[in-house]
């Protein structure tokens, strides 16, 4: 397994924004922990905006991973997370970080690679058989690795194949969010794993096809969670509150279910707030 340097500027931001908020916390400022596929979409270019139009706050969005961005909850760093790692987000909850967990929207998960297809992956009917020719081909596979809900996945998806490519020369880590592990796959000639939205806003740039698609394993659920102010006497929860609302309201739910249709031809995601979350599995 080869790892390359990670990307820390948002970490490092957030530290910087942090250190330089003086005494009490500034009530009309909002820290938003999200994952790097809200942001490289352009979603948030979106929502953002218009949330701070109607409110009146203004956001710091800080895209990591979403073990980074539960990881920044657990510690007072951020406000308001909007994450998709339904089990560890669970746990979250559970441990008491959060008060409050919604569900906002969903996509889904494809696998993408090269147009020769060295691994043949476009014949397999699962993703498990995916991996498994990938895997049996030895053809490079790029991972992100950073804790994100699409390393949590692809960790999952590995492991229900029976496979463990931990070690392999063949398996690389960006260490990276999701544009820029696109990026790694594209100029590696490699296979990943990405939300539909990310490589749909950056397929122009890239040399790589959508080669498995539409197995149910590949939902992408995403939830909107308050931090507990209890963590940090910083933690903006007015600011939280109404970031949650907007974004399970009628506007934030509209701009979402519209989201890259006049540029792709269908929304890149589903809005889902006040649905039945067992709907969805």
């Amino acid at each position: 397994m080869r790892r390359l340097l990670p990307a820390l500027f948002p970490v490092l931001l957030l530290v910087v924004v942090a250190a330089c908020g003086g005494g009490g916390p500034d009530r009309d400022e909002l820290i938003l922990a999200t994952t790097t596929s809200t942001m490289d979409s352009g979603l948030l270019d979106v929502l953002i905006p218009a949330f701070e139009e109607e409110s009146g706050y203004r956001v710091t969005p800080v895209a990591v991973g979403s073990g980074q961005a539960l990881e920044l909850g657990r510690r007072g760093e951020a406000d308001v997370l909007l994450v998709h790692a339904p089990e560890a987000e669970e746990r979250f909850m559970a441990e008491g970080h959060g008060v409050d967990r919604r569900l906002v929207m969903h996509n889904d998960f494809v696998i993408v690679g090269p147009p020769e297809d060295p691994a043949g992956a476009r014949a397999a009917a699962a993703t498990r058989e995916v991996l498994s020719r990938i895997a049996a081909a030895g053809a490079r596979f790029i991972s992100r690795g950073d804790d994100s809900g699409t390393h949590q996945l692809e960790r999952a998806l590995w492991q229900a194949a029976g496979i463990d490519p931990e070690g392999e020369a063949w398996y690389v880590v960006s260490g990276q969010g999701m544009g820029a592990t696109l990026g790694v796959a594209n100029e590696r000639r490699g296979y990943t794993l990405t939300d539909r939205a990310t490589y749909l806003a950056l397929r122009d740039r890239l040399d790589l096809e959508i080669l498995h698609q539409g197995d149910p394993v590949l939902r992408n659920v995403y939830h909107v969670i308050q931090v507990d102010p209890s963590k940090n006497d910083r933690v903006n929860a007015e600011g939280a509150q109404a970031f949650a609302e907007f974004l399970v309201g009628e506007r934030a739910q509209e701009i979402i279910g519209e989201f890259g249709r006049d540029r792709f031809g269908e929304p890149l995601f589903t809005p889902d707030a006040g649905k039945d979350e067992a709907d969805l599995r």
